[in-house]
């Protein structure tokens, strides 16, 4: 990926093993786990995690219960979401680099692109857990419980199923990041019904990395994402509006701008029988 700032540099989406671990002393680390992955995932966090890391559920602090129109992972409200990470110890002011462990940061994805919207400084880890070399910690993390002043979601960085149906009758750029089998509508291994949105086409957001779980080069991203050249305010979604957020991040890392996110995404759209319903490798 491109060179990782110094600590005077306004900081990008991601940022690599070396850059925390020389600037880690100003920094909050979080990990970011899910009940869906099976498991327990804080169970996990707690035998094995970097030093000082805080764990974020995403079932519980960056969403709400599953509903019919917001779908899977609905955002949390700007209230909620300031009392958790203030319950966590995470300021407003406070510099924030996230991880999971799956490849690449499916997850963690989804918390630095909350914050990122709110104004304020958050980074995804390049490779995750298992690109960091230094010493790592077992248990869990004492913190500081902090006030945080609420910050509004900012309506231009979400969109909603209405949104996405009038940017693609307006010839406008929607991006699935599911897996191609899912988007195609030969598997559904979650929701009820297969497919993906009409017109909308499809980069998985695995195809990011390489066979290391690491970023690919910005020449080889920045042509994956040649097609949104054509529209200045895309649309990216997924499953439930997690994995999405990974392609989001790296649209912005490229200079490509941020895109809006569908946070309801796939099991919004298919919930709703209106919704008309495109199946196969195609748009």
């Amino acid at each position: 990926m491109t060179p990782m700032p110094t600590t005077s540099d306004p900081l990008p989406p991601i940022v690599n093993a070396d850059w925390l671990a020389d600037n880690g002393a100003g920094v909050v680390v979080c990990e970011v786990g899910s009940s869906m992955t099976g498991g327990d995932p804080e169970e996990a966090y707690e035998k094995r995690h970097l030093p000082g890391a805080r764990y974020v559920s995403l079932d519980t602090v960056l969403a709400t219960p599953p509903s019919v129109a917001g779908g899977r992972h609905p955002l949390p409200t700007a209230d909620d979401f300031a009392a958790d990470l203030g319950a966590l110890g995470i300021g407003d002011d406070m510099t924030v680099v996230a991880y999971d462990r799956r490849a690449g940061g499916g997850l963690a994805g989804r918390l630095v692109w909350m914050l990122r919207i709110i104004g304020q400084r958050a980074a995804l880890l390049d490779g995750g857990l298992g690109a960091w070399n230094g010493p790592v910690e077992s248990g869990p993390v004492a913190v500081e419980p902090v006030d945080r002043a609420v910050r509004p979601w900012p309506s231009g960085a979400v969109a909603d199923a209405d949104t996405v149906a009038q940017h693609i009758r307006a010839g406008g750029v929607v991006i699935d990041s599911r897996d191609p089998a899912r988007y195609a509508g030969e598997v559904e291994p979650i929701d009820a019904v297969a497919g993906h949105i009409p017109g909308a086409i499809n980069l998985v957001y695995t195809d990011n990395l390489d066979a290391d779980s690491r970023f690919r080069e910005p020449a080889d991203l920045t042509e994956r994402f040649a097609a949104t050249a054509t529209d200045d305010d895309p649309i990216v979604y997924c499953g439930s509006g997690v994995t999405a957020c990974h392609n989001a991040l790296v649209m912005e890392h490229l200079g490509l701008g941020r895109p809006r996110v569908f946070v309801g995404s796939w099991s919004a759209w298919s919930a709703d029988p209106d919704r008309p319903v495109a199946v196969g490798p195609t748009p």
